[in-house]
């Protein structure tokens, strides 16, 4: 699944390619979507702004609507040129969005929803901009407030929750845990303040580490990117934990271990000596 970082870089491209620009062209695979240009055309408008809130995608539009996607596990955005060959099948096309320089495509996009200011004010699921860890809202002491507040959860599971922290995904999830060295398994109740700033503050800086300006060509969103928490640039060795049960961990040797976690059994990655729990007990994993 796409991380906020993913998301953010999506809507920075997609932003400096539609931004200012007048609509020429919009379909979508969605009947609502289409419903909604038969009946209030979208053509003809102007794309205000794209920006990320956390693993959310939201297209401005001049008349105060909002397109939001959400990637899911396979959804993605490209830009084109118009005429340029589709880097996958027009089968997977959800939505289109035409300008006179650019085409944006969204594949296999699960979630796509036509919004006004007001109802994605209303809608819980779709975290406020001063949630998301790399908006330029962001409130460091309130983020600590919402995490301090879940402190009967697990400190693993916390982190996913997009109102607290939008953006932190599974793989982040693990490796702000490693180099903060606590326990994705201890309950955030035992985390002190301290303990909580520095977790936010790790987010903000691990997210805001993988954002970082690209050389080339700008306004291509299709182009990989490795996503990266050590300081190595070596594929095999850009993160402390995640995906390496098994392997020793980068600082001590010991090895490391995978838990599912949560009511969604998300796998969690920890090194049992670097992160112990508070209260001295072993988790199995």
């Amino acid at each position: 699944m796409p991380e906020g970082d993913t998301i953010f870089r999506s809507a920075r491209t997609l932003h400096r390619a539609l931004a200012g620009k007048t609509v020429t062209g919009f379909q979508s695979a969605y009947a609502l979507l289409t419903q909604f240009h038969d009946n209030t055309p979208v053509t003809g408008r102007t794309i205000e702004r794209v920006e990320a809130r956390g693993k959310w995608l939201l297209v401005y539009f001049s008349g105060g609507d909002i397109l939001v996607t959400h990637m899911l596990m396979n959804g993605s955005w490209h830009i084109y040129r118009p005429g340029e060959r589709w880097q996958l099948p027009v089968s997977a096309m959800r939505i289109v969005i035409e300008t006179a320089d650019f085409v944006a495509v969204g594949f296999n996009v699960p979630i796509a929803e036509m919004h006004t200011a007001q109802t994605l004010e209303r809608e819980k699921k779709i975290p406020p901009a001063g949630a998301d860890v790399l908006g330029a809202d962001f409130d460091q002491d309130a983020a600590v407030e919402r995490l301090l507040a879940e402190s009967d959860r697990e400190l693993g599971d916390a982190l996913l929750r997009q109102r607290v922290l939008a953006g932190v995904g599974n793989v982040f999830k693990s490796e702000i845990c490693f180099t903060t060295g606590l326990n994705p398994f201890q309950s955030v109740g035992s985390l002190t303040r301290e303990q909580a700033a520095e977790i936010v503050f790790m987010a903000r800086r691990q997210l805001g580490s993988n954002v970082l300006e690209d050389s080339g060509n700008q306004i291509v969103t299709y182009r990989g990117r490795r996503r990266r928490t050590t300081r190595e640039s070596h594929p095999g060795e850009s993160l402390w934990v995640y995906a390496r049960k098994g392997q020793p961990c980068r600082r001590c040797g010991e090895l490391i271990r995978r838990r599912l976690q949560g009511a969604d059994a998300r796998a969690t990655y920890w090194c049992p000596r670097c992160q112990p729990m508070p209260d001295g007990r072993e988790i199995d994993g």
